[in-house]
C-alpha cells in the first residue's frame, strides 16, 4: 500500500508540474504586430503602434529589448515610423522583445 501511496503522490506532482510549465508557456507566448508609430513615450519606454486595422497597441520596452534598424536603442523611433514589434503579455500589459523598423528595410528594397 506504501508503494500505491508513493505512486499517486509522484503521479500527482508530476501533473502539476505540467499545468504550471503549460500556463507559463501560454503566457510567455511571442506575438507580432506591424503598423505605424502614434505616440513615443521615451520616459516611461512606451509606444502606442496603430495597425492597418485601426487597432492601437501601447507596448513597452525594456533594457533587455533587442532593437534592429534603429541606433542607441530606438533613438530614432519617432511618430510615423514603420514598426514590427515582437511581444509578450502578462496581465494585460505588452512587453517588447525585438522591436525592428520596418521602414529601413522598405528604404534598402526601392534603393
Amino acid at each position: 500500500m506504501q508503494i500505491y501511496a508513493r505512486r499517486t503522490v509522484m503521479f500527482g506532482l508530476l501533473a502539476l508540474a505540467t499545468v504550471g510549465l503549460a500556463s507559463a508557456s501560454a503566457q510567455d507566448a511571442v506575438h507580432i504586430v506591424s503598423g505605424v508609430v502614434k505616440h513615443v513615450d521615451k520616459d516611461s519606454k512606451k509606444l502606442i503602434v496603430k495597425t492597418d486595422d485601426g487597432v492601437e497597441h501601447t507596448i513597452k520596452w525594456t533594457g533587455k529589448t533587442t532593437w534592429q534598424g534603429t541606433k542607441d536603442s530606438g533613438k530614432g523611433i519617432k511618430e510615423g515610423s514603420e514598426l514590427t514589434v515582437k511581444y509578450t503579455e502578462k496581465g494585460g500589459e505588452k512587453t517588447a522583445v525585438g522591436i525592428k523598423d520596418a521602414g529601413k528595410d522598405t528604404e534598402k528594397a526601392v534603393q
